[in-house]
């Protein structure tokens, strides 16, 4: 595989496919001899697992070349995404072999490996101006607003009991709010030049999304009051008009900025320096990609309407 990766390697997907069918044969052949047929789930993780791994190896190599070689960040970028993609692709048919897919797993599967798959733009990024930075913790956002509150009670012209009394009511409030965790975390934390963005990824909104959708209207309404400006954008897999109510009251409650579908590549384009909309055109072909096999199963299961990056 040393051979593989060179600068052509945006190129070779053909090659990458037949490489990781091979290791899932091998991979299969290795978990019948540990797990049962009935043990289908054992099977399929161990198998992912393998698969994953080797992924990981083939990326390993990729980045030795590119920096003794010092390649563009867009080849290297572009030898990222193929590499992933095709092992994407094999991952699952694996699966579907030893564990077919049902449509919430299907449809799920296809979202979860969209996120990371976006992320990889941030992680090797044609825009260098780009970086991380470590998100708050909420009992450093408290510490700090706590303070700001008790330097302004302190400078009211009322008495030394109405400051007291304001502020147990303040301290009433801080309890309310800490009665469940709140984590400032989200998918993504990255600043360019002076801007600070937090970004969280969805697949999409459907009908059991009302618990997040309350989550993402909090976290955005702390990052809202915080000096440095945080902007709070919201990147959507699906189109919007496939999606329910709940992506709307993100969208109106003027925390949140809303992309979706093209939408959300255009602006990873706009901050990443990279058109991954173009990369998808050339490279992402679900029906040639694809084994026969799964592919007729993703027909017989009505599940192709799924296959929408």
């Amino acid at each position: 595989m040393d051979n593989l990766i060179d600068k052509n390697i945006g190129r070779r997907k053909d090659e990458l496919l037949d490489y990781y069918r091979s290791r899932a044969s091998e991979l299969v052949a290795e978990v019948k001899q540990t797990f049962a047929d009935s043990e289908y789930r054992e099977r399929a993780s161990a198998t992912n697992k393998g698969l994953i791994e080797a992924k990981d190896n083939l990326l390993k190599i990729l980045e030795q070349k590119a920096r003794s070689e010092n390649w563009k960040p867009e080849d290297l970028l572009r030898g990222v995404l193929i590499i992933t993609y095709a092992n994407y692709i094999v991952m699952m048919e694996t699966r579907n072999d030893v564990w077919p897919y049902e449509y919430m797993t299907f449809a799920r599967r296809i979202g979860e490996l969209w996120e990371p798959f976006c992320q990889l733009c941030w992680e090797y990024p044609v825009n260098k101006k780009l970086s991380y930075f470590v998100p708050p913790l909420f009992k450093e956002v408290k510490v700090k607003l706590s303070k700001e509150i008790d330097d302004f009670i302190e400078n009211l012209k009322i008495s030394s009991q109405e400051k007291e009394e304001l502020k147990r009511y303040y301290e009433k409030t801080w309890i309310l709010v800490m009665s469940g965790e709140i984590n400032l975390e989200l998918d993504l934390h990255f600043a360019e030049g002076k801007n600070r963005y937090v970004v969280d990824f969805k697949s999409g909104f459907s009908s059991n999304e009302k618990g997040n959708t309350n989550r993402l209207l909090l976290v955005a309404s702390i990052y809202k009051i915080l000096e440095e400006g945080h902007k709070c954008l919201l990147f959507v897999r699906s189109s919007e008009e496939s999606n329910n109510h709940y992506l709307q009251t993100l969208k109106k409650s003027g925390l949140w900025t809303v992309y979706c579908g093209k939408e959300t590549n255009d602006v990873i384009r706009k901050f990443t320096g990279f058109d991954l909309t173009s990369w998808m055109k050339e490279n992402v072909n679900w029906e040639k990609d694809f084994d026969s096999k799964m592919y007729t199963h993703l027909k017989d299961k009505s599940l192709i309407r799924y296959l929408e990056w």
